[in-house]
């Protein structure tokens, strides 16, 4: 054999040998990635919660913890938060034994500590934690579960009042709520304690999965209020279109329903806090336990005026008002 041949050889022995060690520390690496799982109440689909998870592993990332190296991440999807769902779901996670378990929602809370008593659970967008049962206070969460709680019960009071500021005449408001969720019912008694001092009579409606959301927001409505929910997202186009088409002035919470045509928004910035869960997420992995990290309240909010939706209603919009707005659409 030739000197040169000997040399080609030698290379191409060499190369397969490197690619197969390279290929056998991969699946190493991936057999002894720690594992997490996400329970999600919105569709897999929905740019909202792609929004999401891309910032939760994005900043896992940041922190030195890659999907598909040394983290393998379980996803699973309950869109509008059916309890029967959510239940198969947070049941199909826990038997992956994951190291820690992400919950988007009360309902999605619920549902995880239902079906495991030991796994690590990190949360975001729960309402009232403490009130819920979930951990014995904020500060010392005790257990095995934290996260981060996105509204408190006073804030129906502060879409109560920006309705009627935005829209002074109305006087009666329809509350669209998700059908047992706890977090709802705390923020309602919130508005109807609210509400008699602007001179406001309220309704209830309740929705879920089903719901005809044309018939059950009845052709009464003047004004509109929408509470935080699994269902609200679920049929959030829906309820938009319906806002449109009878021309009712409406607060929601979130700021993409704004963005997406409502008249305005006022709530938290959700995203910030899947950036935040992701690094209680990383402590988790590195050893810290849940009951040291303390469940973390917004402290930003975000007031978003759809100023060409208001123009459509024919509302005038107060300049104070605007001028208070973090963002107005124009």
């Amino acid at each position: 054999m030739q000197r040169r041949d000997f040399i080609t050889l030698f290379a191409g022995v060499a190369a397969t040998v490197a690619a197969s060690r390279n290929a056998f520390a991969q699946q190493q690496s991936v057999e002894s990635a720690r594992q997490i799982g996400v329970l999600m109440s919105y569709a897999a689909d929905d740019p909202e919660a792609r929004q999401r998870v891309g910032v939760l592993e994005q900043r896992l990332h940041e922190l030195g913890w890659t999907s598909g190296d040394n983290l393998k991440i379980n996803y699973r999807w309950a869109a509008g938060g059916d309890a029967k769902t959510l239940q198969m779901h947070a049941a199909h996670l826990v038997a992956m034994r994951p190291d820690v378990i992400v919950c988007q929602s009360t309902p999605v809370l619920a549902a995880v500590r239902q079906e495991s008593k030991t796994v690590p659970i990190v949360f975001a967008q729960v309402t009232d934690p403490v009130g819920g049962g979930f951990v014995e206070s904020l500060a010392r969460p005790g257990g095995r579960i934290t996260g981060f709680s996105d509204f408190e019960y006073g804030i129906g009071g502060k879409w109560v009042d920006l309705l009627k500021e935005i829209a002074p005449k109305i006087s009666s408001v329809t509350v669209v709520a998700m059908a047992g969720h706890a977090g709802n019912a705390g923020i309602f008694r919130v508005i109807e304690s609210a509400a008699p001092a602007l001179g406001v009579s309220l309704t209830r409606v309740e929705l879920d999965r089903d719901s005809n959301v044309g018939r059950e927001i009845g052709t009464q409505t003047k004004a509109l209020i929408l509470l935080p929910s699994p269902i609200a997202i679920m049929h959030r186009e829906a309820i938009l279109d319906l806002t449109a088409a009878r021309r009712l002035p409406a607060c929601f919470p979130l700021r993409y329903f704004a963005t997406s045509g409502g008249l305005m928004s006022y709530g938290v910035d959700q995203v910030d806090e899947w950036r935040m869960a992701a690094a209680y997420v990383a402590r988790i992995l590195r050893g810290e336990k849940p009951a040291d990290l303390p469940v973390q309240q917004p402290s930003k909010f975000e007031f978003v005026i759809n100023l060409k939706t208001a123009r459509a209603l024919g509302l005038d919009v107060p300049p104070w008002l605007l001028a208070s707005a973090d963002e107005v659409i124009q």
